[in-house]
């Protein structure tokens, strides 16, 4: 969208029109009737349109020519020109929207005024209309923690090209938030982000959503496809998305190009496409729910978003994250974390992983009690205890068990979680439960704990000979 098309049927003003306006600086492209137009707006919309309404041996005038444009591509500006010109027809263009209406023969300095005017209010709107498109949603990055340093490298390496990227990770885990940083430390940073919740659109009404439809009584409606141009389009949750849907998605991923619901144009668009997924899709396309060559092509580079119990080094990070933007959104009170708050945060589990997190740290402001420090008593897992304060509750599987299996079972458990916790230091954990860390390692061995290596950290967990003999 950085030319201009000139449509005249005498060869002479279409050449002599080129010529100025080359001179100028500007890139042109030249039709001589309403098929030659059309063809040209359908490779690549232009930046503007200088028409005219007059056109020998052509099967559209410029007015139907003009319709045509303002219904498929609005924030094309048409400059009208004519030889027989008059209030009236003058009168019909302007109300079916040309930007301006210029009489033959014409003033250069006059036409060059008029296309600077248009192309400037074209971009102004288009700007306009971005800025409200683009969700604002956080693109921002937080932790220190290995797997997530792992995760950020590979994200910066993916900025830097088109690359179609899918995102695997559990619910919650942020890999919407990944996408928005790869749009926002790309080329295409501003072009308008687009999310499609597969899971959240009903299957009826998916084409219609990312295609968008004509009507004769509505006219054309884009879809988020279309709204996407330039930019990026999300598929969240695509293992969702509907069977019949996938294939013309494929269609579009090959083409670049695709025809509205009820409409019979072709629609050209420039994508990047990234999608994410909590499901595995070698079973969805087992279970023919997924197309394998949908896959092939959405997977070009796979990107995994660890769970929070992955990073759990990172969640102080994230809830003093989170405090500082429900303070700055909501106004809740900015609350420190005592150290045993993020002590019981990281040997919490969370399913709904940083998604949980964010939602409990909003919790916890909104009910705590007055301005100061955030107490482990605040958090959920404490209140069970009630009045019985400094009481260990028990699992029902623990308290049946001997004394000795009992101790056991509790230090084999409690020292994985305190060693995931501190992301694998062993030293870390050693200084935190008060061992040597000579004396940490023969008790882990005693309990059948090795460390492994897992997505760039160290990763606590029962031996498996052990667990088998358990």
């Amino acid at each position: 969208m950085s030319d201009i098309l000139i449509v005249d049927d005498e060869r002479d003003i279409r050449e002599l029109i080129s010529d100025i306006l080359e001179d100028e600086g500007f890139a042109t492209r030249l039709a001589s009737n309403s098929d030659e137009t059309m063809a040209e707006i359908n490779t690549e919309a232009p930046a503007l349109i200088i028409l005219d309404i007059w056109l020998k041996d052509s099967r559209m005038d410029g007015i139907d020519i003009l319709k045509t444009v303002k219904r498929d591509n609005p924030d094309v500006p048409v400059v009208i020109i004519s030889g027989h010109g008059n209030i009236e027809i003058a009168v019909a263009a302007i109300k079916q929207g040309a930007y301006d209406f210029i009489e033959k023969p014409f003033n250069i300095d006059q036409l060059l005024v008029v296309i600077r005017r248009a192309m400037e209010t074209s971009r102004l709107r288009r700007e306009n209309q971005n800025l409200k498109r683009r969700d604002v949603a956080t693109s921002e990055m937080i932790g220190t923690s290995a797997p997530y340093r792992a995760l950020l490298g590979q994200l910066d390496k993916v900025t830097k090209s088109n690359g179609r990227v899918m995102l695997t990770g559990p619910a919650g885990s942020g890999k919407e938030v990944a996408a928005r940083y790869i749009h926002a430390h790309s080329a295409r940073a501003s072009a308008p982000f687009v999310t499609v919740n597969c899971a959240g659109v009903a299957p009826d009404r998916m084409e219609e959503v990312l295609f968008g439809r004509e009507t004769p009584d509505r006219g054309v409606e884009p879809g988020l496809l279309e709204q996407a141009h330039g930019g990026v389009i999300y598929f969240d949750e695509v293992a969702d998305m509907p069977l019949g849907t996938q294939s013309k998605i494929l269609r579009v991923l090959v083409d670049q190009q695709f025809t509205r619901v009820g409409g019979t144009d072709k629609v050209r668009v420039d994508l990047r496409v990234i999608s994410s997924t909590n499901r595995d899709l070698d079973q969805a396309i087992k279970a023919d729910t997924f197309r394998q060559e949908l896959y092939h092509r959405l997977n070009v580079v796979p990107i995994a978003v660890p769970s929070l119990e992955e990073r759990r080094e990172d969640i102080p990070l994230l809830a003093e994250h989170f405090i500082a933007e429900f303070n700055a959104s909501q106004g809740l009170p900015q609350r420190a974390l005592t150290e045993d708050a993020v002590a019981l945060m990281q040997t919490m589990v969370w399913p709904g992983n940083v998604r949980q997190l964010k939602n409990l740290v909003e919790r916890v402001l909104i009910l705590g009690d007055g301005t100061g420090p955030i107490e482990a008593r605040e958090l959920p897992g404490e209140e069970e205890n009630g009045s019985d304060e400094g009481r260990v509750v028990l699992s029902g599987a623990l308290a049946t068990l001997p004394l000795r299996e009992a101790r056991e079972a509790f230090e084999r458990e409690y020292l994985l979680t305190q060693i995931n916790r501190f992301g694998g230091n062993i030293s870390r954990t050693a200084n935190f439960v008060g061992m040597e860390r000579s004396a940490l390692h023969r008790k882990l061995k005693s309990l059948g704990v090795v460390t492994s290596a897992k997505a760039g950290v160290r990763v606590a967990h029962v031996d498996e000979e052990v667990e088998a003999a358990g």
